[in-house]
């Protein structure tokens, strides 16, 4: 969610950089038109534009917005430096008032003369740079206040590896919580330098057990690539399963050979970037659906739910809802709604019918469970006691399509390979539910959620929410 919010927040940014564009040009149009009064809004609104006039504006908007996306790194990169998107924007808006000449010296003039035009560009770029400056301050507020924080991983325990963390400590507008760092092989000898303010976790080979223990989103690799380019590769691969962002701080001579990817200067070091999401526009739609769709599914079920509730509070003692802590992505902890379908103290008895679970793997299924209330059959049939979790998806704990939230105690059981279930939004219905539910053996389970990961997209999600319909109307798989 994190890197979805700063994709959307990004796209605004795209917008509002040519609504600058053409507020500055409209402005400066409207208030020194060429040897006369400032001309008035309304009269321009009612103006009729000649189709030489549309094409030339067409044109125009159209340059803008390539100059901008081609030239301006809309990027969800905290590393990036203020100086580096200053110069994005002077060159951009250079570019752009190139073009405003061109197209005026080619299409007419109308009243736009040079001095609008040195005014445009001087302008557009302060407003750019505004922009840019109170969005830097508003994120410094809120890091600096430990929200929006991202926790990293620090490889290695040279000295360029502590003073870089250091820097970053130091900057708390990034928003970085240090967690830890991995040494080489041993480190013994290495432990007097950082253990006065993080502790060292462990070593290169315990990476996949910190993965699968802490929560970590980022890992920051400060090796040299000549010497350690094998555990790098490895280190790249287990950070990938697990949608674990990876940067790598290389030496100097390792850069040239890296001059590709993205790298960026900070305090005096260089920062290489490997970003996972190549689908964040694809995600930021799925958001957007799941945002819409939820919101209209409570709007329109509220009377359905409120007569569920009802039921559930006559037909047994006990809360209606049923809150229980799951898994989410990249294994952070949420509170998962639901319709109470059981007895109130269906969870201490859970022990005593253990002998009687039906589902291999590390999950608890029973057919026609003795926990289970009259008004909890029809609705765990009917998949109505899954309802509340829209809320869940209003909140960005979950979304409509994903694997579905494990327990902590089921994650502490997996193996490696059924983690990486866990390293996207779970969802409320998915392969798994339109295959047969509680027919499905669990590597069977583990196999579908590996498959909608690895082939995920909008169109994909769309087919499970269709083929979701019939499978809650005839409660197929439905225990």
């Amino acid at each position: 969610m994190i890197r979805l919010r700063h994709k959307i927040l990004l796209h605004a940014f795209q917008v509002l950089d040519q609504v600058i564009l053409i507020g500055v040009f409209l402005g400066w149009y409207l208030l020194l038109p060429e040897g006369g009064e400032p001309r008035n809004v309304g009269e321009l609104l009612r103006r009729n534009f000649d189709g030489q006039e549309i094409m030339g504006m067409a044109l125009l908007a159209l340059g803008w917005y390539l100059i901008f996306v081609s030239n301006v790194h809309y990027q969800g990169n905290r590393f990036t430096s203020l100086a580096s998107q200053a110069l994005e924007l002077i060159k951009s808006n250079s570019l752009a008032t190139f073009l405003l000449f061109v197209v005026l010296v080619t299409f007419g003039r109308h009243g736009f003369d040079n001095v609008q035009i040195i005014l445009f560009w001087a302008t557009s770029i302060v407003a750019g740079l505004a922009t840019r400056v109170m969005l830097r301050l508003m994120l410094m507020r809120l890091r600096s206040s430990g929200k929006n924080n991202r926790h990293i991983l620090f490889v290695g325990t040279n000295q360029r590896a502590v003073a870089l963390a250091h820097s970053v400590a130091e900057r708390p507008e990034l928003g970085y919580r240090i967690e830890g760092f991995l040494a080489e092989d041993n480190f013994g000898s290495e432990k007097q330098l950082v253990h006065l303010r993080w502790p060292i976790l462990g070593t290169i080979a315990d990476m996949r057990k910190i993965l699968e223990d802490d929560i970590i989103d980022e890992v920051m690799i400060c090796l040299p690539l000549a010497e350690h380019f094998l555990q790098i590769y490895r280190l790249v691969g287990l950070c990938q399963e697990r949608g674990v962002v990876v940067r790598i701080r290389p030496e100097i001579f390792d850069v040239k050979a890296l001059s590709k990817s993205q790298i960026e200067l900070f305090e005096g070091e260089y920062i290489v970037t490997f970003f996972r999401e190549n689908l964040l526009g694809q995600l930021l739609v799925k958001r957007l659906i799941d945002v819409a769709a939820a919101a209209t599914l409570l709007a329109l079920l509220s009377l359905p739910m409120l007569l569920v509730a009802i039921l559930i509070k006559l037909d047994s003692p006990g809360p209606i809802l049923f809150v229980q802590e799951r898994i989410g992505m990249n294994k952070r902890r949420f509170k998962l709604l639901k319709f109470r379908s059981m007895v109130a103290d269906a969870e201490a008895k859970r022990a005593s019918l253990q002998t009687l679970n039906e589902m291999d793997g590390p999950v608890f299924k029973v057919r026609d469970d003795p926990r289970t209330t009259r008004v909890g059959r029809f609705i765990r049939r009917a998949s109505i006691d899954e309802l509340p979790q829209l809320v869940n998806v209003l909140k960005g704990d979950m979304s409509l399509v994903g694997p579905r939230p494990p327990l902590p105690s089921e994650v502490d059981q997996y193996e490696w390979i059924n983690r990486k279930r866990i390293s996207i939004m779970p969802g409320i219905t998915c392969l798994w539910q339109i295959s047969g539910r509680n027919e499905v053996s669990f590597k069977e389970w583990m196999e579908l959620d590996r498959q909608y990961i690895e082939s995920w997209s909008l169109w994909l999600d769309l087919k499970i929410l269709v083929k979701t319909i019939p499978v809650v109307l005839f409660g197929k798989g439905a225990r």
